[in-house]
């Protein structure tokens, strides 16, 4: 069976992570992204971090898993992005439309 990507990140506000959404459709890297506002808390440089995030996540084809990390490695606004990600099994019509949309 095919398999799926599903890459996770977060970005700071629904602007920027809108626009990164956006450019991995335009640039055929991603067939669908998902954006979802999360609150996350974490320690960072010593500071209990509370902070309102967008989390993002990317499906894609299992190939352009290098290609998405690069990118999201230069758009996103963290000096340590998060961009975690895993391959699932699809449903058959579903991975179809995915490796059409991600045409590169």
């Amino acid at each position: 069976m095919k398999q799926v990507l599903l890459l996770k990140t977060t970005e700071y506000n629904k602007k920027a992570a809108k626009k990164i959404a956006k450019l991995l459709i335009k640039k055929k890297l991603a067939a669908c992204v998902s954006l979802k506002s999360i609150n996350s808390i974490y320690e960072w440089k010593g500071k209990i971090e509370d902070v309102d995030e967008v989390e993002i996540i990317i499906k894609s084809k299992t190939q352009f898993k290098k290609a998405l990390i690069v990118f999201l490695q230069e758009k996103l606004s963290y000096d340590v992005p998060q961009i975690i990600y895993k391959k699932f099994k699809s449903e058959k019509k579903y991975i179809n439309w995915v490796n059409k949309s991600c045409s590169n």
